[in-house]
């Protein structure tokens, strides 16, 4: 049976390992089933199994057995004068038992409950509340993962973009090198032309080492949040543009549901106050063998047998309801400030990244016409380096221009990614 469900898996997984590729989702999901926490799914429910369990075990009999043996120093007799009126009366002697001063008695006794007043009810649903409590503050842990794997996800999206542009300058530099080398060949070009790009070339291929080696480090990081196995093959799937976020309704993050089930406890806890003020009705049953029995005046062992119903009702519980119910109410006002500063905060959050947002797409609408104006100086850089106008220390300054503009618009177009994610992260839409 292992062995099918590891082949299932392995199907399923297939596609992924074969493209070598990797979304953002998916990692989100593979860390949230990764993370150690999520075993403690199983134990509330167990727990919260036994505990309902524990509660309906109430509507059951509950027996008890008594024996004791006891020495008394005086015992009930009837006085000997009325034996003597009696027996003058009836004419024959009339003598009445004496009881032993040692007793002896062993008792069952078996409680069924009738009606308790919903204290088991109320038990059962502060159960029920307290498991769902502790489910909601695992979601709030879990749900802290998005983030953790969205830093590292975007960050090796921007050194991918880094990489792309360095693949980009590099061609560029081979091909102005090659174009040098010809002129210091023809007599047109000198041997320090050639140096500065071949400098310029060097940076360029320390910079894409130190970005392999951060990426690789990032892989390794995000690799063991989500148990896979992450080389310098696996690509990142660059999540497309979604402004919806931005005008979409509502909130749905974890802790608004953490909050709601802390208030329905207090809630359970309430009924539970007023159900162990009621009432309790039961019927009992009580059987025995002992020494004497029932009857007072038989000296000896025999058995015997009890049966009934019985009505208790404590009213010291009303004393204190009164206090126990205010705390109760302020136990949900507690909730409902918590619940107001955290909404206060998220949509202070919020409205910050939605502002960072709309700031972006306005930096990013200069970035292509940046990019077009500074690949024209280079061009035109590149000509006057081949009509000797111009030095190649110049050309090298042009090129890493543009460059750094390319690199600006791949950083805007990632962070602007990330903040739309942070963003629906922020309100779990």
């Amino acid at each position: 049976m292992k062995t099918i469900i590891q082949l299932i898996f392995l199907l399923l997984t297939f596609p992924m390992l074969v493209n070598g590729q990797i979304t953002l989702e998916q990692c989100q999901q593979k860390a949230r089933e990764n993370y150690p926490m999520v075993k403690q799914f199983d134990l509330i429910e167990q727990t919260r199994q036994y505990n309902i369990s524990n509660a309906n075990k109430g509507y059951l009999p509950q027996v008890s057995v008594a024996v004791k043996a006891t020495y008394q120093s005086d015992v009930t007799e009837i006085p000997p004068i009325l034996s003597q009126m009696l027996s003058q009366m009836s004419g024959k002697e009339v003598s009445f038992p004496t009881l032993s001063n040692d007793q002896y008695q062993a008792v069952l006794e078996a409680n069924q409950l009738i009606w308790d007043g919903g204290v088991i009810s109320a038990q059962k649903k502060i159960t029920e509340a307290g498991a769902e409590i502790d489910r909601k503050k695992l979601d709030v842990e879990l749900f802290a993962l998005n983030e953790r794997v969205n830093q590292v996800f975007f960050g090796i999206l921007l050194i991918d973009e880094q990489l792309k542009q360095t693949e980009i300058l590099k061609s560029e530099l081979q091909t102005n090198y090659k174009k040098i080398e010809s002129g210091v060949q023809n007599g047109v070009a000198n041997q320090t032309d050639l140096d500065v790009l071949n400098v310029e070339q060097l940076n360029v291929l320390q910079r894409e080492t130190e970005m392999k080696s951060t990426r690789q480090a990032y892989l390794t990081i995000l690799g063991a949040l989500t148990a896979q196995k992450l080389d310098g093959q696996t690509t990142l799937v660059k999540p497309d543009l979604d402004y919806a976020v931005v005008n979409a309704p509502g909130n749905n993050r974890p802790e608004l549901s953490l909050f709601d089930a802390q208030y329905k406890l207090y809630d359970s806890q309430e009924t539970l106050l007023n159900a162990g003020n009621m009432p309790r009705i039961g019927a009992f049953f009580q059987g025995g063998y002992g020494k004497p029995g029932l009857n007072m005046f038989s000296d000896g062992f025999s058995p015997f047998y009890i049966g009934g119903v019985r009505l208790s009702w404590s009213l010291s519980g009303f004393y204190s309801q009164k206090n126990n119910l205010g705390k109760l109410a302020l136990g949900k006002h507690a909730v409902d400030v918590q619940k107001e500063t955290f909404l206060f905060n998220n949509q202070l959050q919020s409205s910050q990244q939605k502002t960072e947002i709309e700031k972006l797409k306005a930096v990013m609408a200069n970035d292509d016409e940046i990019i077009e104006l500074r690949t024209r100086i280079k061009k035109t850089a590149s000509a006057k380096v081949e009509n000797g106008v111009l030095t190649t220390t110049d050309l090298v300054r042009e090129m890493n221009a543009e460059d750094q503009a390319k690199r600006l618009k791949a950083l805007h177009e990632v962070q602007l990614l990330m903040v739309i994610y942070n963003l629906k992260n922020t309100v779990n839409n």
